[in-house]
């Protein structure tokens, strides 16, 4: 429930940042807008983990709450990609130019001549002699047909004029009368409000002026950022010139009174706070009330945990440990989202806005803002003048105490125990960004993400998911569950660098399921949804390439570089139960394989929270791999079914539109779902592919589609049998969230099964 109505709260925020214009209204919007996805995300970790199941289905819920399947899509915001910074759109610029020469002068593929069998060789040369005697035969059959008619002709006299002019009007007639028919039945369903009217079919004028004030408020949103950027640097430097000076005047005379103070209380003078601990901002800090009492009740909770328990307060913290796993896990974004609240209360809530009508910046509030930075700065300055006068004050004051040297020995001994982190080597630290882009785009390994949205991946609402489950039946997720986890896990953290920072952090995901069921166009979409670049890793991809061990860390380091410096990024690795085999096929063996498996696990323990980059393998046959090895690389398994019955005429019904066909009362969609069962949207495309082609649209207007049409070619195609489906579900069982899962709900059998055994042993004793 809560995370439905955060959910929604997500899908408002969204629209609202999208059409204000006011630019310091939309930074108050984003942060609430990034904390609400922050806690999304981390609602959904909390689900996983207490259920065991990627996967929850609130059919329930939305019963409950009056809802429609359509309010649980999770949208994607439009600023991940419109709201980059300049540096990032200057990458993308020369990234982009680099595909595009590639792609101007990458060579032709060289003709390969493939290993043919003597089968396959008759077939080939039965089917072009097959198709020349059909030929000749037709052209014997015209001739015969020209003879026939000939003979059979005979001289046109009245009669036959008078046949020819009744055939005229026969035909002409009935014409007509089918076309009236057609205009009352038509006229009748719009009538009846069962089709809408051509007229309403054309873009009203009120979409028109919809679309024109859209257009017009994101030309406003940028126009005001710039002038909200420009004003922001004038104010900022007019401050640091004009409050500058005196703001550095009062810190130093309060920074010497305290050294007089304390001086006066102690007899000596005090040592300086570092940097680390906020410099001379340290010493006037004021506690509130409610700080002193926070501590007070921090020291009492220390000492009374220091006193041994006794037996009530040790059963009193089992009992509270057993009712820890319903209490929700502390939030990385609570505290911004109550931050963000406060200000609006504060400043927004009750502003008066009458004399701001255009929505643009206001100029007081970037003074309350830049005031704080440049009291930051000028605190630095301050802090290190202040440092080398009190320095100056104790060699002066304590010349025969020797505290000069004291203080430079306490400062050696905190030099030293300070450590220093061992920095990565940087293998291609002489080289450009470009040069690195350039080398990895010749070699393939840097792609341009297809031209795909998240939404063409078309499927329906699970609506008996929570039914199954309360009958203990594991239902299969549906294509709209699946892809409401890929917007969830993949492209809300690479959208957002905030969102990424904070939520629980997913450096890989793997996608397992048939082949054809839409693994590829998903890591596509993830690109597209978020701007990220695509890094192909995928075993035959990098075959030949970068040879040896310093190869294989020279084409490692230059990706994952790159990877970080072009963020968000993803990298793809397709087959990728290739790299983690039982058993290296003979015929693979060339191709070494599992070449990465040691390497790339390594390279990925090196992803950190700031770090926008995802790897996301996919894999047809995960039961070939090594399942421990597997599930340590990825630490997200998402299973991709065979599409169900709703998904299935979802499919069928948009992509023949797509292809130019139109779904008539002819074509009954509903029997073409029921009879591709089994068969994914690959195999569905293949086969409107072959039955739609461009001679049949233009035949449509007589000659409507129909279902048997596609029955024949859809017959060719292998379906993906039950027994495959069931055998990627023990799969997954096996896997350590499928384990959790399995544990779960075996769970009240075995606590059952000893309740028994001590009954009849009761029983055996009387």
């Amino acid at each position: 429930m809560l995370y439905v109505r955060y959910l929604q709260v997500f899908r408002q925020l969204d629209k609202v940042y999208d059409q204000v214009v006011h630019p310091q209204k939309r930074r108050a919007i984003r942060t609430i807008l990034d904390g609400v996805i922050g806690r999304l995300l981390e609602l959904k970790n909390e689900m996983v983990e207490k259920e065991f199941s990627e996967y929850h289905y609130m059919d329930d819920v939305l019963s409950d709450l009056k809802l429609t399947p359509v309010d649980l899509e999770i949208p994607i915001p439009r600023f991940f990609i419109s709201e980059c910074s300049k540096e990032l759109q200057e990458q993308r610029m020369m990234l982009t130019n680099i595909l595009k020469i590639a792609e101007v002068t990458k060579s032709p593929e060289p003709l390969i001549t493939k290993y043919m069998t003597q089968e396959e060789a008759i077939k080939i040369i039965q089917v072009g002699e097959r198709a020349r005697q059909g030929r000749l035969r037709a052209k014997l059959n015209e001739a015969s047909r020209n003879m026939n008619r000939m003979y059979t002709k005979k001289d046109s006299g009245t009669a036959g004029t008078e046949w020819a002019a009744v055939c005229i009007q026969k035909v002409w007639r009935g014409y007509i009368q089918r076309k009236r028919a057609r205009i009352i039945r038509n006229e009748e369903i719009i009538f009846l409000g069962m089709a809408m009217h051509p007229k309403y079919q054309v873009p009203c004028p009120a979409e028109i002026t919809a679309q024109a004030i859209e257009a017009s408020t994101r030309l406003k949103q940028e126009e005001y950022e710039e002038e909200y950027q420009k004003s922001t640097v004038a104010i900022t430097n007019q401050l640091r010139d004009v409050e500058g000076p005196d703001l550095s005047k009062t810190m130093k005379d309060q920074i010497r009174q305290w050294f007089l103070d304390c001086r006066d209380a102690t007899g000596s003078f005090p040592d300086y706070p570092d940097e680390e601990d906020g410099g001379s901002a340290q010493i006037f800090v004021e506690k509130d009330p409610q700080q002193l009492k926070e501590e007070i009740s921090a020291k009492e909770a220390e000492e009374s945990n220091n006193k041994p328990k006794g037996r009530e307060e040790k059963m009193n913290d089992l009992e509270e440990e057993e009712e820890a796993g319903l209490k929700m896990l502390p939030s990385a974004f609570l505290s911004d989202l109550e931050m963000a609240n406060k200000t609006f209360v504060d400043f927004w809530q009750t502003r008066n806005e009458s004399t701001n009508f255009s929505q643009k910046h206001e100029v007081e509030l970037i003074k309350e803002e830049k005031r704080k930075v440049i009291e930051a700065e000028i605190r630095l300055q301050v802090d290190e003048q202040m440092r080398q006068e009190l320095a100056e004050w104790k060699s002066t004051v304590d010349k025969d105490r020797g505290g000069k040297a004291k203080g430079n020995a306490k400062k050696k001994k905190a030099s030293k125990s300070v450590k220093k982190k061992k920095k990565e080597k940087d293998l291609t630290s002489d080289r450009t960004l470009e040069s690195l882009c350039q080398e990895l785009v010749e070699q393939g390994l840097l792609k341009q993400a297809n031209n795909v949205r998240l939404q063409d991946f078309l499927g329906d609402y699970s609506y008996l998911g929570t039914t199954l489950r309360q009958n203990d039946i594991e239902p299969m997720p549906s294509l709209s569950d699946v892809r409401q986890l890929l917007s969830l896990f993949a492209v809300l953290p690479l959208g957002s660098q905030v969102v990424h920072e904070k939520a629980p952090l997913i450096k890989a995901i793997l996608l397992a399921g048939p082949a054809g069921v839409g693994k590829k166009m998903l890591v596509h979409a993830i690109c597209h949804e978020t701007g990220a670049n695509l890094f192909d890793l995928s075993s035959l991809n990098t075959a030949g390439k970068y040879p040896g061990k310093s190869g294989l860390a020279m084409m490692l380091h230059m990706v994952f570089k790159v990877a970080k410096l072009l963020q968000p990024s993803v990298i793809w690795i397709e087959d990728a139960e290739k790299m983690f085999y039982k058993k290296v096929p003979k015929e693979e063996k060339e191709l070494d394989p599992k070449r990465l498996k040691k390497d790339l696990p390594k390279s990925l323990k090196l992803i950190k929270g700031e770090d926008r980059v995802l790897i996301i393998g996919t894999t047809d046959d995960p039961l070939s791999a090594d399942i421990k090895s597997l599930c340590k690389m990825y630490n997200k398994i998402i299973l991709i079914p065979r599409p169900d019955y709703g998904s299935r005429y979802i499919l069928w019904n948009q992509l023949i539109k797509k292809a130019g066909g139109e779904v008539t009362k002819a074509l009954d969609l509903s029997s073409l779902a029921k009879i591709s069962d089994g068969y994914t949207p690959g195999d569905m495309v293949k086969v409107i592919q072959s039955v739609v082609t461009k001679r049949r649209i233009l035949q449509q207007a007589n000659r409507p589609l129909v279902a048997a049409e596609f029955v024949v070619p859809l017959a060719k195609i292998n379906p993906v049998f039950q027994e495959e489906e069931e055998a990627l579900k023990d799969w997954y069982a096996k896997t350590p969230l499928g384990k959790k899962r399995v544990r779960a709900s075996t769970g009240k059998a075995e606590e059952e099964t000893p309740e028994k055994g001590k009954d009849t042993k009761k029983k055996g004793k009387k």
